[in-house]
């Protein structure tokens, strides 16, 4: 399993803001390259390493990996249980996951890797997520990560917001 140190500042465009994503790994600790958290973090080197993520999804994702992508971003697994194909509890029983959650998991490693850089924190990232949005009909985007098309919708309207396309 490759290990990588990893950091990463993203700041808007002109400004001399910058944002440190992952204190943990400002420590100097690892990661494994393309877990979940990795994923975050290189979101944008993600697409030239998709068959890579195909492969690590098909072989299941670690419960290690799933408690590190959990802690990066700052969240609990409570918070994920309807959003997640399986309950909290048969996830703490296993120790590698089925296919259909860890695509679940890696689907939301990408999404919140994209919402840090556009919305430059994770806080104001999380505060999105969970504000009612007229463009998605008045619900929290939050609410629609329980299906694939959800996650889609979700994303479309992330990109919408970086690219300044408001519906």
């Amino acid at each position: 399993m490759n290990k990588v140190k990893t950091s990463r500042s993203v700041g808007k465009k002109g400004t001399s803001k910058h944002l440190n994503l992952d204190k943990k790994i400002a420590n100097n600790t690892y990661m494994d390259k393309f877990s979940p958290a990795w994923v975050v973090v290189h979101g944008k080197d993600a697409p030239s390493h998709n068959l890579e993520l195909i492969d690590r999804i098909r072989e299941g994702v670690k419960k290690t990996d799933w408690k590190d992508l959990i802690s990066y971003i700052d969240s609990t697994e409570k918070e994920f249980e309807n959003i997640l194909p399986a309950s909290i509890s048969s996830m703490q029983k296993k120790e590698i996951y089925n296919k259909e959650t860890s695509q679940r998991i890696y689907e939301l490693a990408k999404l919140f890797g994209l919402g840090y850089e556009v919305f430059d924190s994770k806080d104001n990232f999380k505060n999105w997520l969970m504000t009612p949005s007229r463009a998605l009909g008045n619900k929290k985007p939050f609410e629609l990560l329980d299906s694939s098309f959800g996650f889609d919708i979700v994303e479309n309207e992330i990109i919408r917001i970086q690219y300044n396309v408001y519906s």
